[in-house]
């Protein structure tokens, strides 16, 4: 029979998803899509409550700042650019953002707050790399320090930055940083297969291609593990393939949404059924099914009681 596509077979990772877990997730907007699906599925999860993240330090530094739960200041508030007429701070997602500095801290340090109790009682770890591309602030504008990469450009004079790829070895600490930080927790790193084309096609490629060697170079990875006096011995890192999946298995525009970069809700779909596969007991499938079926059934009664 003629082959019209190249599936992606992943194995059974050895580290798996249930539905008692604690999970936080965070990462670029193919986290987000992700885990939203596993919060309709009834997992118990926090997901990226400084808003969207995409390279590996912004990840690293959130970790960090959620592990020392350290509340945002007055000092870390910025005013965005644009004209937008809000404040945000280089932490954040500009959803974040809002009409005055008392508002934007509260906002935010509720979100830490509650994100920070749940970082230190969670159990699993998703991150999604995004790009190695970083904005730095360069010293020209007046908030924030010079050398500090920003989570977000909150729309502010590209002369405030410099744009520059992270070397092999700086995304190689962040992850090991992040893997100290996240000590006891079960971590699935994977890399998003939106693809980032500001810069052109190839640097995108080499963008993806550190995060990918980034990932491989980590101490544990994917069948090593380690020993732990209360859980006996478990993987502490794997890999899922949603890369792959999208570029390989998935590769034809029918899959993308009209952008032509990010994945289609059928993509996202069958992204997910891989990953189901791939990290959740067999045995709590049909639970979870029954809960998406759920979820469905109350949008779509909201929708009824909206009209």
């Amino acid at each position: 029979m003629t082959k019209l596509y190249t599936p992606v077979n992943e194995p059974k990772l050895e580290l798996t998803l249930s539905l008692g877990d604690k999970i936080m997730i965070l990462g670029s907007c193919f986290a987000d899509e992700m885990g939203l699906k596993m919060k309709a599925a009834g997992f118990d999860v926090c997901i990226n409550p400084f808003g969207t993240l995409y390279n590996p330090s912004s990840i690293a530094s959130s970790i960090e700042r959620l592990n020392s739960g350290k509340q945002f200041t007055k000092d870390e508030c910025v005013p965005m650019g644009a004209g937008a007429g809000k404040i945000c701070s280089w932490w954040h997602h500009t959803s974040f953002a809002k009409e005055s500095a008392s508002d934007f801290l509260l906002g935010a340090n509720a979100s830490l707050a509650e994100a920070s109790s749940f970082w230190k009682e969670c159990n699993k770890l998703i991150i999604t790399l995004g790009t190695a591309m970083v904005w730095e602030l360069n010293g020209s504008g007046s908030y924030g320090t010079k050398g500090q990469i920003v989570s977000n450009c909150l729309k502010r004079p590209s002369g405030e930055f410099t744009h520059r790829m992270l070397s092999l070895d700086e995304c190689k600490n962040c992850l090991e940083s992040i893997q100290n930080l996240a000590s006891g927790k079960d971590i699935i790193f994977t890399v998003s297969p939106i693809r980032h084309l500001s810069q052109g096609a190839h640097q995108n490629s080499l963008s993806k291609a550190r995060l990918h060697l980034a990932i491989e170079a980590l101490p544990v990875i994917p069948d090593t593990v380690i020993p732990d006096p209360v859980r006996g011995s478990q993987p502490r890192v794997c890999y899922f393939p949603a890369y792959e999946i999208l570029l390989d298995e998935l590769r034809d525009y029918r899959f993308y949404a009209e952008d032509l970069v990010h994945p289609s809700k059928t993509a996202i779909e069958i992204i997910w059924e891989h990953f189901l596969n791939a990290v959740v007991p067999e045995d709590e499938h049909e639970r979870i099914q029954e809960n998406l079926r759920e979820h469905k059934r109350k949008a779509h009664r909201q929708i009824l009681q909206e009209a």
